[in-house]
């Protein structure tokens, strides 16, 4: 036990506590313990593992609380606690991260480099454009990304050991190690083996900045200035113009179709006729689907490869030809579709060629102005454009091949496996469960995995090459299981020699990598040993819980459950956990993209971790919460609190114990037993996943302790002489030892160092309290406390302190609550320093008089 300092403080708390839970082992995994109870006995998290590229934000230290708190009520339970960290290394914002910390940019066609130095480190994402970037090989680009983000995972692992989380240190992966990379691409070799994984060329989402398909999960919509385009298309038998709108003239070229909805009168004469393009003359037909909005526009639309989804789903039911003229660099491209057949449309063409989509339309506008063919002005408005979420420019539609996962879009199946497998988790709050059951009835396409990236998982395969040296894409190569994990750019597949590889009759390696969400998406098994330690998976799967934010249902937790479905037929976990946002004082959501992030690292140094956490707990899952960095007016509520809890705690530990010492006074037992139902409604609370409601039930009787009873109770516990002092002392200690466990998921540091003064071990690994059955009753101390309000108010209300003795005072107060009364009147007598005490009957308890024995000037 720890000697009790004269001054007891917050400050300094984090690393004492945080060395010595290291140096015990307070929170490992404890697999002997977990091995001998089963499944049954252990409690196992799959863990976000935070983007490893940059710095955490507030949003990370909010939920990340809730779920510790979590973690560690169910540690003092009695669980063997499995609680794993990851960090989340490749994607597209490491590489964002690396191309500007050091001013490089990869060129997958560079040699690799031994010697190489960065031009520079510690760029500020600003500070270097992508011109002027040194291009640097593939392999110099992933070992920078791997050196940054492992120093990026210290900063973390120090700012979690800050805050307090209870991880076990020894249980972490990265999703690109070996392990992980061998995890992730055993699981999409059993995906192929299934039918599961496929590849296609298809018209994919993509983003010209990154160079990169992107899946549905990872649009966003963003409002941006556009113009309707009143173009006149011209009819085959001579009889007039049609009157189009859009928004898209620039892909005019890329015009396959006219369609209008089949209930349109007005088009209906049209169906099965052609008409010719402006300024290409390009016959094309005049189709009816339903997609086609009559209010819209002129109630027309022409149909173009591509445009935008809707475009996407028309070109695939019409069974219409692919004129794609945007290149992947978001430019027109110099190969003209055949049908351009006049000079006049090559040349319009050529006009159009090399530019960006921006220039493009400008100039194509001016076409169509010179030839007439363009009705009035273009009309500005506002709509909603498709962006990659951590993207800078609006995406385009352009046909790749790309490698997918079946997820139930066109497997009726399989959605309502998935269905049925998202009813099985119980969700905190229930109600996101809809938002999760909205995404999957909401799918149009299959899961896009692929990435034309460098930093990330390999796509383990292969291609054989024909008699050209062309991929025969239905001779996919895949290495055996036992060779993983490997990389086919410079690995061989089996049956082929280095010599082989680009050569005809040879082979081809896959260059792309997986999206970073087919890698997290594996991330119990990551975590759990899946394929690697059969043991610990047997232990800790499926998970209890998945903690994560709200954002990321469509992504993370949908992907998670699919690949589970897919290879085990079972949820990931029993329960999901979701976090709402955090928004600032504007009710904005904090994100990098406005500007309105705040980095956790100052506000946990001024204010000291507990008082975070308590803000952090304060808020119920699926909630958002306000954040002003200026003001923050809940995290001085928490350090209040924890100071007030080392105080209270010294204070009450100096009133010595008999060791005989039995509970003989009624406020005593009141107070007691009203414990007892705070333990009962906070278990409750923490068990349903409400640590909200813990931590008020908690908080509000800790501060009636506090002002209340340890007020009540003081001058009876200092006298020896007192019958009633034991039971004073035995109950302010009990009182203190239920209400340290009770704070401690949320006032780690403070309530083990407290903890420490009068017990060996840790408060984190004592067990969670039990009500004790006590026989008093609550009402008893709920009348004293009401009786000592009113006394102070009298004395306050005479403008005396309260130490001035009273020489008589009348307490009035309800019948019911007079019996109660009379069984606390000694301690009444003592804290309010009153010579006679009489009770009078009332309607509400009141001083109905008072006589001061000396008045103060």
């Amino acid at each position: 036990m720890a000697e009790i300092p004269d001054k007891p403080a917050l400050e300094g708390l984090e690393k004492k506590w945080d060395a010595a839970w290291s140096a015990r082992g307070t929170y490992l995994f404890d697999r002997a313990s977990a091995a001998a109870s089963g499944r049954q006995g252990v409690f196992s998290v799959d863990t976000p593992p935070p983007t490893a590229s940059g710095s955490l934000h507030i949003g990370h230290v909010f939920s990340y609380t809730h779920t510790d708190v979590k973690v560690r009520f169910e540690r003092m339970r009695g669980k063997t606690v499995f609680y794993p960290m990851g960090w989340d290394d490749n994607g597209l914002p490491t590489e964002r991260r690396v191309q500007n910390y050091y001013g490089v940019r990869c060129d997958p066609t560079l040699p690799y480099d031994p010697d190489f130095a960065p031009p520079f480190e510690g760029g500020d994402n600003k500070s270097t454009k992508a011109a002027d970037q040194r291009p640097i090989s593939r392999r110099n680009f992933i070992e920078l990304c791997e050196k940054l983000t492992v120093e990026d995972e210290k900063h973390f692992e120090a700012l979690w050991r800050d805050l307090g989380l209870s991880v076990d240190w020894t249980q972490t992966y990265r999703t690109i190690s070996d392990d992980t990379i061998r995890t992730s691409q055993l699981a999409f070799l059993r995906n192929i083996e299934r039918g599961e994984a496929y590849q296609a060329l298809a018209p994919t989402l993509w983003d010209i900045d990154f160079r990169s398909a992107i899946a549905q999960a990872e649009l966003e919509d963003r409002d941006q200035p556009a113009a309707y385009h009143r173009l006149a298309f011209h009819r085959a038998d001579g009889a007039g113009d049609v009157h189009i709108e859009t928004t898209r003239p620039e892909l005019l070229a890329a015009c396959v179709a006219l369609v209008a909805h089949p209930d349109d009168e007005r088009y209906q004469p049209l169906f099965g006729t052609t008409v010719r393009t402006p300024l290409f003359d390009v016959e094309v037909p005049v189709l009816a689907h339903p997609l086609a909005q009559q209010d819209k526009g002129s109630g027309i639309a022409m149909i173009c490869t591509f445009g935008d989804v809707t475009d996407i789903i028309w070109w695939r039911e019409l069974d219409l030809p692919n004129r794609t003229i945007i290149g992947q660099d978001g430019r027109v491209i110099a190969e003209a579709p055949d049908v351009l057949a006049t000079d006049a449309a090559k040349a319009a063409y050529a006009e159009l060629v090399g530019k960006t989509v921006f220039s493009a339309k400008k100039r194509i506008v001016e076409l169509l102005a010179e030839s007439g063919e363009m009705i009035g002005d273009p009309k500005p408005f506002t709509h909603a454009v498709k962006f990659f979420e951590k993207g800078d420019r609006p995406l385009e539609i352009v046909s790749t091949r790309q490698w997918y996962i079946r997820n139930g879009a066109r497997d009726e199946q399989l959605r309502e496996r998935l269905i049925a497998l998202g009813r099985e988790v119980s969700w905190h709050p229930d109600f996101m469960r809809v938002r999760y059951e909205n995404w999957v009835g909401g799918l149009t396409g299959d899961w896009l995995v692929s990435r034309q990236r460098f930093f990330g998982v390999p796509i383990p395969v292969w291609y054989a090459l024909d008699d050209d040296g062309e991929r025969d894409y239905s001779r996919v190569l895949t290495p055996d299981a036992s060779a993983l994990p490997i990389d086919p750019t410079t690995h061989v597949p089996s049956g082929y020699t280095e010599d082989q590889r680009g050569v005809p009759g040879g082979f081809d390696a896959e260059t792309d990598v997986f999206d970073t969400w087919a890698t997290s998406s594996l991330t119990p098994q990551l975590a759990g040993g899946w394929q690697r330690d059969e043991e610990l998976w047997n232990l800790v799967a499926p998970f209890d819980l998945r903690p994560q934010g709200q954002d990321i249902i469509r992504t993370w937790l949908f992907s998670t459950l699919l690949r589970s479905a897919l290879e085990d037929d079972r949820a990931p976990w029993t329960d999901a956990a979701i976090s709402g946002f955090i928004v600032d004082p504007d009710r904005k959501k904090m994100s990098k993209s406005k500007g309105n992030v705040v980095t956790p690292a100052d506000i946990l140094a001024q204010h000291g971790s507990d008082a975070v956490r308590y803000w952090a707990a304060s808020s119920r899952l699926g909630t958002d919460a306000a954040f002003d960095p200026q003001n923050p007016t809940q995290i001085k509520i928490g350090r209040r609190l924890a100071i007030k809890v080392l105080n209270a705690a010294k204070f009450v530990l100096t009133f010595p114990v008999p060791a005989d010492a039995q509970i003989t006074d009624a406020l005593d037992a009141a107070m007691l037993a009203t414990l007892d139902d705070v333990v009962a409604q906070a278990t409750k609370a923490l068990d349903a996943y409400d640590h909200a409601r813990a931590l008020e039930v908690t908080e509000s009787f800790f501060w009636t302790f506090c002002d209340d009873y340890l007020e009540l109770v003081k001058e009876r516990a200092y006298d020896p002489s007192d019958a009633g002092q034991a039971s004073a002392a035995l109950a302010l200690r009990t009182a203190l030892d239920t209400l340290l466990r009770l704070l401690s998921p949320v006032l780690v540091f403070a309530t083990e160092e407290a903890w420490s003064w009068f017990h060996d071990g840790s408060v984190h690994g004592a067990p969670w309290p039990t009500p004790g059955g006590a026989p008093g009753d609550p009402a008893i101390l709920t009348a004293a406390s009401e009786a000592l309000i009113a006394i102070r108010r009298a004395k306050t209300e005479a403008k005396l302190s309260q130490k001035t003795p009273v020489d008589a005072l009348t307490l009035a107060a309800p019948a019911a609550t007079l019996d109660a009364l009379r069984q606390v009147e000694g301690d009444l007598r003592a804290v309010g320093r009153i010579e006679r005490l009489e009770l009078a009957e009332a309607e509400s308890t009141h001083v109905a008089a008072i006589e001061f024995a000396e008045r103060e000037d």
